[in-house]
């Protein structure tokens, strides 16, 4: 296997750095070695440009993130029968990096990548230069719900006076760009009220009592798409992390689904009931 640069040293980060401290790193390498900012090195910079694109799609991408933390470049090697090459069916240098196009709309293809506007910091808002010979393209926003943007969505909107209809793909997320021939349309998704997101694993509190912490038992919770009974064994600690395989969101780009993480929250009762409190006490004596 070729030897590669660690991509944290690439971006000058840590392996602790968070999603905002990788992007703003990106942002800072990515316009300092544009070749178009270097025309007087532009072999090294081409490199450097790459290398650092290579390094942003690998520390952006959560699970990418965490195969390479656990067996470094070998994750993305086909010779080492781990993977295979973390950037095909879709990667292109530079911030532009993943094209979707839908079979059901030819004129329609999903843009994953851009997230600093990289070229229009260049070129002042458009491709006029450097070669790429487009001009600035309409941008509009929408904003969905939560659900909509896991499960996918239709919506029928006006622009400039002539109705659209915008398919929002399942696993869409904040900042998800639909494109059409001569527009585009950002994604802006709503909070809910108890999942998180991250890439396309969730996040959940579900609250137990404190008998079934202590006594273990049987619990069901709710899932974007059904409810499910989940074993707690006795003795669980409040914040407990439980990992349900395939539970969370559709990937956006392949087939299966992330995770869904249920952290168990054992609920202390603020009021006791008589026979609540003699047998609490009565188990505070046997404990001594």
């Amino acid at each position: 296997m070729t030897t590669k640069r660690d991509y944290y040293e690439i971006l000058g980060l840590t392996k602790s750095a968070a999603e905002a401290e990788i992007k703003s790193a990106y942002r800072k390498m990515a316009l300092k070695w544009h070749p178009d900012k270097n025309p007087n090195n532009k072999a090294e910079a081409e490199a450097k440009f790459k290398e650092i694109n290579e390094a942003y799609q690998v520390l952006s991408n959560p699970e990418k993130r965490r195969n390479y933390d656990q067996f470094g470049h070998a994750a993305f090697d086909p010779a080492s029968g781990m993977g295979g090459n973390p950037f095909t069916g879709g990667f292109r240098q530079g911030p532009f990096t993943y094209t979707y196009s839908t079979g059901g709309n030819a004129n329609q293809e999903y843009d994953f990548g851009d997230p600093f506007e990289i070229f229009e910091q260049f070129f002042g808002g458009g491709f006029a230069g450097g070669g790429f010979g487009r001009a600035a393209r309409p941008r509009y926003s929408m904003t969905i719900d939560f659900m909509e943007a896991v499960k996918g969505t239709t919506k029928d909107v006006s622009i400039e006076g002539k109705k659209k209809t915008i398919k929002v793909p399942a696993g869409a997320n904040d900042g998800t760009r639909i494109r059409f021939d001569d527009f585009d349309v950002t994604i802006n998704v709503r909070t809910h009220p108890h999942y998180r997101r991250d890439g396309a694993d969730l996040f959940v509190d579900h609250p137990i009592s404190f008998s079934l912490a202590a006594l273990g038992g049987v619990t069901q919770v709710d899932t974007i798409e059904s409810k499910l009974k989940l074993k707690v064994r006795a003795g669980t600690a409040s914040h407990t992390l439980v990992r349900l395989r395939g539970e969370g969101v559709p990937h956006l780009r392949s087939g299966g689904k992330g995770d869904l993480y249920v952290r168990l929250i054992v609920e202390v009762p603020e009021k006791l009931s008589r026979e609540q409190k003699r047998v609490l006490e009565e188990l505070s004596r046997v404990e001594l």
